[in-house]
């Protein structure tokens, strides 16, 4: 039995070659015929490819799998000539004007005395990268509102990629916590990173519990959230833990009583399997049921890590957030270029983002950025009023973007496109369900 499963993670740039280009042709064509005949299928492709990326190397940016996805279902949506009104309706245009305005702060933070340029044009890509996602989703859901191959998506990819980190309890996670002199591991599956998993988990979960809710649950469905559960427990993620608790706590309380049972106690059959694990590994380093028993006081003890190496103290990265915003407050210091300039704040050897949406937005942007962020943040919650309990996808999104608000005060994880990117997808079904909510429910009857 492994008894360190932490292993290090070697960064390795993959250029892109014959062969890895071929792929992402073939991925692009799929999805064009997919969106083409199906634009239900297309937006399915996009979930389900959101979390592989299989990163190559072109010049300064990279070719991934979810982009070249996208790329097709825009093509095969182009095929079908579709109506853009979509994008007019009521419960689109604020997060659409929100989208917009994200990537023009982004870009406008060009002209802040930024030192480097590189950054601040791939940040100001992936804002584009966000928006045209957003539309595309838009668009495909008004062409085709077929819920069932999006909810079958959902639960499929929430539980492989649950599985797949999962595994790396035995087969070695990218980090860990040293108690008591052992390494207890956090898993992240084909994310970045543990938090990040969290994340990921904690938007695709309210989506498939309301699905569970709002639907009869199925098998499947129980097994998905149950992992779920399982993951996030496991990624020891205090924010990560928190932010689920409160999206599945509101799809829960926002939706009816007639499969409740069925998924609480899938959903509490999953956390208790995950601390009754991280118990194991515990007693397995302290030999010990006392000071093992102590490990979950992680979950609500806020102090930080005494060394937390490269990345930084969350009390350092926020300070030198303020201190560098204070020095340019109108337009920042550029996008994508705190984690370069931070030791300009008197903090050296640190290299990473500033761990939290919002002090990210405001010392890279500056006010406009900032006030787009916010925007946006409180626009992907008050959409869906009233009716979104009645349609689960609205309701999932209600709930993934509060609870993803609350996680990104203490965290940045629209930064990494796994999850923005899924979070984007969630609130262009929620907002275009709420759109077609009487044309859909016309064809359910």
């Amino acid at each position: 039995m492994i008894l360190h499963p932490v292993v290090d993670q070697v960064a390795a740039r993959h250029p892109l070659d014959a062969g890895s280009a071929a792929g992402f042709f073939i991925g692009m064509a799929a999805a064009a015929a997919l969106s083409a005949r199906r634009p239900a299928l297309g937006i399915a492709a996009l979930i389900v490819a959101g979390p592989f990326a299989f990163y190559r190397d072109l010049g300064a940016t990279t070719v991934t799998l979810p982009k070249v996805v996208l790329i097709g279902v825009a093509l095969g949506l182009m095929l079908r000539r579709p109506s853009l009104g979509a994008l007019a309706a009521r419960s689109v245009r604020p997060l659409l004007f929100g989208a917009i305005a994200i990537l023009a702060a982004t870009a406008l933070s060009v002209l802040a005395p930024a030192m480097y340029l590189e950054p601040t044009l791939r940040e100001t890509l992936k804002a584009a990268e966000y928006l045209v996602l957003f539309a595309v989703v838009v668009i495909a859901w008004n062409c085709d509102p077929d819920e069932n191959p999006i909810r079958l998506a959902f639960a499929g990819v929430l539980a492989l990629v649950s599985w797949l980190a999962i595994a790396q309890e035995a087969l070695g996670a990218p980090s860990g916590i040293w108690y008591h002199g052992f390494a207890i591991p956090r898993i992240a599956g084909p994310l970045e990173g543990p938090n990040q998993l969290s994340g990921y988990v904690g938007i695709a979960l309210p989506v498939v519990v309301a699905f569970a809710l709002a639907r009869e649950a199925t098998k499947f469905e129980l097994i998905a959230v149950a992992s779920g559960a399982l993951a996030i427990v496991l990624t020891i993620s205090r924010a990560g833990t928190f932010a689920a608790i409160v999206a599945f706590g509101l799809v829960v309380i926002c939706s009816g009583p007639r499969y409740r049972r069925a998924v609480l106690t899938a959903c509490a059959v999953g956390a208790a399997a995950g601390c009754a694990l991280l118990g194991l590994w515990g007693l397995l380093g302290t030999h010990s049921l006392g000071s093992a028993e102590a490990f979950f006081g992680r979950f609500w003890n806020f102090s930080e890590v005494e060394d937390p190496g490269a990345v930084g103290k969350r009390s350092q990265l926020w300070r030198a957030a303020v201190d560098l915003w204070k020095a340019h407050p109108v337009l920042g210091i550029g996008a994508g270029n705190f984690e370069f300039e931070i030791g300009e704040a008197g903090f050296y050897g640190i290299r990473t983002h500033a761990n939290s949406l919002f002090l990210q937005a405001l010392v890279e942007g500056g006010l406009p950025l900032f006030a787009a962020t916010l925007y946006t943040t409180i626009a992907s919650i008050l959409t869906f009023d009233r009716r979104a309990a009645r349609e689960p996808l609205a309701l999932g999104a209600l709930g993934a973007s509060a609870g993803f608000a609350l996680h990104q005060v203490v965290d940045l994880l629209v930064f990494f496109p796994k999850v923005g990117g899924l979070w984007w997808i969630v609130l262009g079904l929620g907002a275009a369900s709420l759109a077609t909510a009487p044309l859909a429910a016309r064809r359910r009857l």
